[in-house]
């Protein structure tokens, strides 16, 4: 694999320093390349087409090798010139590096590191980083093991690369506290090139969330060494504080998150780095209008499956709220988002409407295995489907018959006798059992589970007189599932809003995944994807991009705002809901990492600044021109794909 030549703004055009010709090197590091584990592997995976796009094969991605994951996400390649060879020299150091490209868009080269191959060497390395760095290894966190293992691997490399490559430039860029622990080791050995720290979220302000501390009313007030050590992560946390104060430009992704950063890490960001998407660009409308219908019929499948055996609603009238993420019940505001059906499901009940709202809850919790009633539903309409299906052939023979003899056909000239009794029987079956659950698996601790409970006080229990229905889905929706078998991607296109106001988001992928995908969503002040569309959407609410204000203000506010957009909802026409998703979509572009990626490039060209001062930097490449989008407000019919 060899490096292109490249300036520092655009590599893929030469660059020259006192006349000579430069190729830069970019080296993002991650505890989640080729390994899903938070919303990190979504920022890399996603900006990977626009960072290859224009560091060619001058951009490479490190991090540790996960089993699990790599054997899935990465394909093995060998590494030539002076990277080869830099992998050859460390193996014979006891450091093993597995060369290849992450399977995902634009395919980008990865080095990752066997930590288990370093194991051995682990205790003295633990003791160099104490003596060094004063941070001490505890014995029970194995994670904090690899983090430390990974530092010096990751030193090891780059030292050794920068060591080979003369002045050709290059540049490391660390993602969060788990990657940063090379941060210290580098600046010990006074490495001669740039680097970078992006902090994602701060260790205390995740903590103090989680354990229900109002963290922004008292931000001043607190110590943050003080809360490491009385929880247990102080170790972590010096990690994180000496990456932050190590690296030559400090950024984070939201003005929250560098408040919080400012306060416990003391630096100021140097650089916000919003997180972006590969935005599906449409050329009208009507076409992603077709992907949330198509997608919405599937979803319809289940929901017949789950509730028709007890009630049934009309599915036209039916629309579907949803909120997913990490089981965080405060943090992720799942106790608001359901504090919030219950103010509806009164509301709706005063109206005397016959709109029904199925709100899902998606966020993985530890259970036993799906539930029996729940598996047993699906796959009676499965089989209701099936058994319709092979009656419809023999139906439309009759049909074409009956009309051709000149007569208008009965139910006994299109169905015999033995099919009459097949849909009867199915019918039966599928129309007599116990009320819907509220959750589709078997729950570990389903008694003492915060997300049950709550429902269970508000009596959102799927009772036949609600009209709002809930389904908690304790695990990631993926199209393997029996039971809501679809990608993540097709459920919330057929969506109708997706609901997030969160406590505590240093930045929220989830609403800019619906904002993206033309769906309304509602975030909240405190994250920071919410505080982005802010500063820089003005009309986001007439946009559909809904921003419940939490700072500052009471919990019942925040309820009482999030039941008013839902309410709103159900009283909208088919029109107007089509509309607001035009709306929505609409602003899809501004989160492109087309756009975004100028504030990554700009912190950049600070860092390659203070090492390279004479080197020019080109010019940026122009941006894509817009697509113009002609005006259609009614979907093009499609015939919806089926559930396998």
């Amino acid at each position: 694999m060899s490096a292109d030549n490249g300036s520092l703004d655009n590599p893929s055009r030469p660059a020259s320093g006192n006349g000579r010709l430069v190729a830069p090197w970019l080296f993002e590091v991650s505890w989640e390349v080729c390994a899903q584990a938070g919303g990190i592997y979504t920022v890399l995976r996603s900006k990977a087409p626009a960072a290859v796009r224009r560091w060619g094969d001058g951009y490479w991605l490190l991090g540790p090798h996960h089993e699990a994951g790599a054997k899935n996400e990465f394909e093995s390649a060998p590494a030539t010139g002076v990277i080869g060879e830099v992998v050859d020299r460390l193996r014979e150091r006891g450091i093993v590096l597995h060369c290849g490209r992450w399977l995902v868009t634009g395919r980008p080269q990865v080095l990752l590191f066997d930590l288990h191959s370093a194991a051995a060497a682990f205790p003295d390395r633990a003791f160099h980083y104490w003596k060094d760095h004063g941070i001490e290894s505890p014995e029970a966190d194995w994670e904090f093991h690899g983090v430390v293992t990974l530092g010096y691997a990751v030193a090891e490399f780059l030292t050794t690369l920068r060591d080979r490559i003369g002045e050709r430039p290059m540049l490391a860029h660390f993602h969060e506290w788990q990657a940063a622990g090379a941060l210290p080791i580098l600046a010990r050995r006074q490495a001669r090139f740039p680097t970078v720290f992006t902090t994602h979220a701060t260790l205390v302000g995740r903590g103090l969330s989680a354990a229900n501390v109002d963290l922004y009313d008292h931000l001043p007030d607190i110590d943050a060494e003080a809360v490491a050590s009385e929880h247990g992560f102080a170790h972590r946390f010096a990690v994180e504080k000496a990456a932050a104060g190590r690296a030559d430009i400090f950024t984070t992704v939201s003005g929250i998150t560098g408040q919080e950063s400012e306060h416990f890490l003391g630096r100021k960001p140097d650089f916000l780095l919003p997180n972006g998407l590969n935005i599906e660009r449409f050329a009208a409308p009507y076409q992603f209008q077709n992907l949330h219908r198509q997608s919405k019929d599937l979803i319809h499948e289940f929901v017949m499956g789950h509730f028709f055996p007890s009630y049934r609603f009309d599915l036209d009238r039916t629309l579907y709220v949803f909120t997913a993420g990490r089981y965080e019940f405060r943090n992720k505001g799942i106790d608001l988002f359901i504090e919030s059906l219950h103010a509806l499901n009164q509301r709706l009940k005063a109206d005397g409407t016959d709109v029904t709202v199925v709100a899902f809850i998606i966020a993985p919790a530890p259970y036993r295995s799906l539930n029996v009633t729940t598996l047993n539903r699906q796959a009676m309409f499965g089989e209701l489907r099936a058994t319709c299906e092979s009656i419809s052939g023999e139906v439309g023979r009759r049909l074409f018959r009956t009309v051709a003899e000149g007569r208008v056909p009965t139910t006994e000239d299109l169905l015999d006798e033995y099919a009459q009794v097949r849909l009867k029987r199915m019918m039966f079956a599928c129309h007599q059992g116990p009320m819907p659950t509220i959750v589709t698996h078997d729950l570990v601790d389903d008694a003492n589970d915060p997300v049950l409970c709550h429902l269970r006080h508000r009596g959102l229990v799927n009772n036949e007189d609600d009209r709002v229905k809930v389904v908690f889905h304790p695990e990631f929706i993926t199209s393997t599932s029996p039971v809501l078998g679809l990608e993540y991607d097709e459920f919330v296109r057929g969506c109708n809003i997706g609901v997030f106001p969160s406590y505590y988001e240093p930045w929220g992928y989830t609403p800019m995944e619906c904002v993206v995908r033309g769906i309304p969503a509602v975030t909240s002040d405190l994250s920071g994807f919410g505080a982005y569309v802010m500063n820089h959407l003005p009309d986001h609410d007439r946009s559909g991009i809904y921003v419940v204000r939490r700072r500052g203000v009471p919990f019942d506010a925040g309820v009482e705002q999030i039941t008013n957009v839902l309410h709103r909802l159900t009283r909208m026409s088919r029109r107007s809901r089509i509309k607001l998703r035009n709306a929505v979509e609409s602003h899809a572009e501004h989160f492109d990492w087309i756009s975004l990626t100028r504030n990554y490039r700009a912190a950049r060209r600070a860092a390659f600044a203070k090492y390279y001062p004479k080197l020019e930097i080109l010019p940026p490449e122009p941006e894509p021109p817009e697509i113009t989008r002609p005006r259609v407000t009614e979907p093009t019919p499609t015939l919806p794909k089926r559930r396998a």
